[in-house]
């Protein structure tokens, strides 16, 4: 306890008696903790152990942190705190101070706690005193086992670690936890690789601001501790600062005012060959026993052996990803009223990349076609099958096919290569000149749509079965969509990658995206990127494909437009769109006025080719470009009977259809095609007010 009048300190009456107590009391000091103040008292022996003079301490624990070494002052904290939590009135402990003149000396503690009638502790009073020679004794080579297994202990625990390192990234960060080479007071780590040429790769730079200009690359002839080690495959311990700026004339300068003061720089050998050298430095150590030699050598085997795998993890991954980026689309062409956004992002999940790619295919007519998909797994096949069918799928868009049959001619494609793959697939025909899209969905997510006002919904989309799965079970028909696109809205492609996170499933995904899509930047590039960051930060284990396509405005394009829907038998949703795409291209090309005529013609002639032919039929709007500007119907089907008009008489319920086409349209006729025919109808419309051109009307 505390006698305050004499401002000294006494051992507490009920201490427990120690027969050999009265020998070693004069080497013996005495402290008194006040937990609440946190100001620990200490008497002069007590200052004495640990080599302080009394004008040096101010009463706080944290004044002797100098006299500690880093990893004693962590056992002797972990100690305390246990005792506090688990109720112990009393604790014991050995541990070596560092005196004035460098040398490191054991001392021994004892600490007994006092608590108040609740049971909180609120001071502990204890004795310290040199145990250097009771070290000499076996109770001290018990201690000094102790930390041996210590020491080894870390050793297992980091080469466990590094287990689950993959790249040479992992390796470094699992050297660098806080939990690891701390263990051996080591206060930071420098590694090099060894490359072709003799060239030593620093790919770990030591303290933070550190970096030693010129040494990034270095050679195993030159005068470095690393490529010493690594050109005689013998470790190095470096026991003083004196034996560094020696040894090592070029490098100490730069490193001297870092308060380096030892070092072990360890050879990474694997197979028997150098692979590249690690640096262990050290701000409170001089020398190393026998015992830290044999375990540090021992460390360096076990990192040797993690960072060959994952330097040969890091060249294979490197060749599969640039294998998927050659695949990918070189660039992506300029669209006139269009704006584009694409960006790619592979996990480092297995050895090798995925199959996600996206593609931008421009069309006829001011049309642009946007394509996302991922193939199953993650290897270099995957990335292999989705290349092939990335070419496939641009190739059937430009020979002018239908949205579903692009999509059922992939599959199929898909389906007779020699492979167990199937791929998800998304494809979207914007007009520009309309803004109506048409999408194709093959067991891919649902696009998104940002409205130029900055709102973001989900567009759920009827779809069909993922590529290859359709043709196999002979499911080959996809639904087309038909969605419109305003001026300034902007449609948004993905692969899963984007909405899939740990412990939730897509929906909290998908509502997550549409939010970030809703709250990230106006601008395209901007809000790729930012997508892009998000799954960054949360570490996705997937691949990431995307895909933003912004219609900038009304677009006329100078050749004249073209929509084109499949319109199955049988299928209201498929007509309903049809007509949907009639009224959205009546609007945007300028014939408001015939709107109804023409609406009323191509509805006649849908209806007919569903009723008299055993197909479906598929419809064509364009604009045609002449002295007069007209725009075009067409309905075709697989039926060779052509129609012919007749009238219905007063009560006839059908035979009015090529009545009212004629009296609509300004011409009409038949045409043979192939398999079948294809009736048409034409309107002459007023050119755009002005005389606008191209260059008119897009805005950005």
């Amino acid at each position: 306890m505390v006698d305050r009048a004499a401002g000294a300190l006494s051992l507490p009456d009920d201490w427990p008696a120690d027969p050999d107590l009265s020998l070693i009391l004069n080497r013996m000091g005495l402290w008194d903790w006040d937990l609440a103040s946190g100001l620990m008292h200490m008497d002069e022996p007590a200052l004495e152990v640990f080599d302080v003079r009394p004008e040096e301490y101010d009463g706080r624990p944290e004044s002797l942190a100098f006299r500690v070494p880093p990893e004693e002052a962590a056992r002797l904290d972990a100690m305390v705190a246990q005792a506090l939590k688990t109720g112990s009135d009393h604790y014991g402990a050995y541990f070596r101070i560092r005196r004035r003149d460098g040398s490191l000396r054991w001392t021994h503690t004892q600490g007994r706690v006092r608590r108040d009638g609740k049971g909180r502790p609120v001071r502990i009073i204890g004795i310290v005193r040199d145990a250097t020679e009771e070290l000499a004794d076996s109770s001290a080579r018990i201690a000094v086992d102790i930390e041996r297994r210590r020491q080894t202990s870390v050793v297992e625990s980091t080469t466990a670690a590094l287990a689950h390192a993959r790249t040479v990234q992992d390796v470094i960060d699992v050297l660098k936890d806080s939990h690891g080479l701390e263990h051996f007071g080591a206060t930071s780590l420098v590694m090099g690789l060894l490359e072709s040429g003799g060239r030593i790769h620093l790919v770990a730079e030591g303290p933070e601001g550190s970096f030693v200009p010129g040494t990034r690359y270095t050679r195993v002839d030159e005068q470095y501790p690393m490529s010493e080690v690594v050109r005689t495959l013998a470790p190095r311990f470096i026991e003083s600062k004196e034996d560094f700026a020696t040894s090592y004339p070029v490098l100490w300068p730069n490193i001297e005012g870092l308060g380096v003061e030892a070092a072990a720089y360890l050879p990474l050998i694997a197979q028997a060959q150098p692979i590249g050298a690690l640096g262990l430095l050290y701000r409170d150590k001089s020398g190393f026993s026998a015992e830290e030699r044999n375990v540090l050598v021992a460390l360096g085997s076990s990192i040797a052996q993690s960072l060959q795998r994952a330097v040969l993890y890091d060249q294979e991954h490197d060749l599969a990803e640039g294998l998927q980026q050659a695949m990918l689309p070189r660039r992506i062409p300029q669209v006139p009223g269009a704006g584009i956004a694409v960006r790619y992002r592979s996990a480092r999940m297995g050895r090798d990349v995925g199959g996600d790619w996206y593609d931008v295919i421009t069309l006829p007519g001011g049309r642009v076609g946007a394509v996302i998909g991922d193939v199953q797994g993650h290897d270099t096949d995957a990335a292999a099958v989705m290349g092939q069918l990335r070419i496939v799928l641009r190739a059937y868009a430009a020979e002018g096919h239908t949205p579903a049959t692009v999509m059922a001619r992939a599959s199929v494609f898909l389906h007779e290569l020699d492979t167990d793959r199937f791929a998800t697939c998304m494809y979207a025909e914007v007009d520009l000149t309309t803004g109506v899209v048409q999408v194709v969905r093959a067991g891919h997510m649902d696009p998104l749509i940002r409205d130029a006002d900055g709102n973001c919904r989900r567009v759920p989309v009827e779809g069909g079965l993922p590529l290859g799965l359709s043709a196999e079970f002979g499911q080959l028909e996809y639904p087309v969509n038909t969605v419109e696109l305003d001026p300034g809205s902007t449609l948004i492609l993905y692969t899963d990658g984007l909405v899939e996170m740990p412990g939730a499933d897509l929906d909290d995904g998908l509502q997550l995206l549409t939010a970030l899509v809703h709250a990230g930047p106006r601008d395209l590039q901007l809000l790729a990127d930012h997508l892009c960051d998000v799954v960054e930060e949360r570490g996705g284990d997937d691949d990431v494909a995307l895909l933003l396509l912004r219609r900038r405005g009304a677009f006329a394009p100078r050749t004249g437009g073209r929509l084109r829907q499949h319109v199955a038998q049988n299928d209201p949703e498929a007509l309903r769109s049809a007509r949907h795409m009639v009224r959205a291209a009546v609007r945007a090309w300028g014939a408001r006025e015939r709107a109804d005529e023409i609406e009323l013609a191509a509805d006649e002639m849908i209806t007919n080719a569903l009723m008299h032919t055993d197909g479906g039929a598929i419809v064509t709007v364009r604009v045609l470009s002449g002295p007069q500007r007209r725009l075009r119907v067409e309905v075709e089907d697989r039926s060779s009977a052509l129609p012919r008009r007749r009238d219905a008489g007063e009560s006839g319920v059908s035979g009015r259809g090529l009545l009212l086409v004629d009296r609509l349209a300004d011409a009409w006729g038949v045409e043979s095609r192939g398999s079948g025919k294809c009736v048409w109808c034409e309107f002459t419309v007023p050119d755009r007010a002005g005389g606008e051109r191209e260059s008119d009307v897009n805005c950005p």
